[in-house]
């Protein structure tokens, strides 16, 4: 592969859950593909249909130390995403998003590429207001369990919007909220990760608090269509945030009683303690990137719980 020309997007997180459809989905519009990953979540299954793709490279190598490569486009996913995963260390959690920022900014700035961070709805933390608007600045805990993502994310948007200001560098960040869908690590204590792989197995399906907390659940390939809309397609000089998510709005009983319903089973519900600073609400307000990037997401949450079941039946069978 070469590197020189704008026909090359990285993809780092690349291997990760949205990350490996990020990349197929680039490599079927003929762009070519480098993947940069370190596999501390990512997973080369993700990335297995595509090995061998003359489109393709893969390159193993964490973002908090310089990349120096060419591209005319980087898609910065890297960064652990779930709790579990960024729990585990929160430093280098807050290092991926932090010095992962600066380092990819900077090889954006050296070889004039357009660059897109994957920010997150963390970044509103427990929200005071409901809907969530990209103009509501959050309400986060700096110093909780959850704020080395919140405020990596939070910090890593400041940088980009830095590099904007003082280098004129041509930046699009986009604010996921929840996404499900093939690919998801089937350990990574999400809540659809957790409540299919529960009911496959049998086992009871743990709600935590009383159930009544709120989330909203975009298909990935929705996701995708938002993200590659706002790289490729948004205005000239539009840079974001934009919130991309799905607006329907399930209490955690009711997501439960969906994928019972779907995997079937004798699963039992129990409860348990609310973990800290755990949003209870949580649901984008889309209006903007219905207007800038011509964007909502298609795919109903039922249709999306099947494909998501039918691949972690696999997974569970294997």
């Amino acid at each position: 592969m070469s590197y020189l020309g704008n026909d090359v997007s990285i993809v780092t997180g690349g291997a990760g859950f949205l990350g490996s459809h990020l990349c197929a989905r680039l490599i079927e519009s003929g762009r070519q593909v480098l993947c940069i990953d370190n596999f501390f979540t990512g997973s080369k299954r993700n990335i297995a249909p595509l090995i061998g793709d003359p489109n393709f490279e893969l390159m193993r190598h964490d973002i908090t130390f310089p990349l120096y490569v060419e591209a005319g486009q980087i898609y910065n996913l890297a960064c652990p995403a779930s709790p579990i995963h960024y729990q585990y260390d929160p430093v280098q959690t807050t290092k991926t998003s932090v010095h992962g920022a600066i380092n990819m900014l900077g090889l954006a700035k050296r070889v004039g590429a357009r660059i897109l961070q994957a920010s997150t709805s963390e970044v509103y933390g427990d929200p005071e207001i409901h809907p969530q608007t990209e103009s509501y600045w959050g309400r986060v805990n700096p110093i909780g369990l959850r704020s080395c993502y919140d405020e990596g994310k939070r910090c890593a948007e400041t940088l980009f919007f830095d590099y904007h200001r003082q280098h004129r560098l041509d930046i699009k960040v986009v604010r996921i909220f929840n996404t499900y869908g093939p690919n998801m690590h089937p350990h990574d204590g999400r809540v659809v990760s957790n409540f299919i792989m529960q009911a496959l197995r049998g086992e009871p399906i743990t709600i935590y608090g009383d159930g009544r907390q709120t989330r909203s659940f975009c298909y990935v390939d929705d996701l995708i269509d938002a993200i590659v809309k706002m790289m490729n397609d948004s205005p000239e000089g539009f840079t974001g945030p934009v919130n991309i998510g799905n607006p329907g709005e399930y209490t955690m009983m009711e997501l439960a009683e969906k994928v019972l319903a779907l995997v079937g089973g004798k699963s039992k519900l129990v409860f348990a303690p609310l973990p800290e600073d755990d949003p209870k609400q949580r649901q984008p307000d889309i209006a903007l990137a219905r207007k800038a990037l011509g964007w909502s997401p298609k795919v109903p949450l039922e249709d999306g719980l099947k494909e998501t079941i039918a691949y972690f039946r696999k997974l569970v069978a294997n």
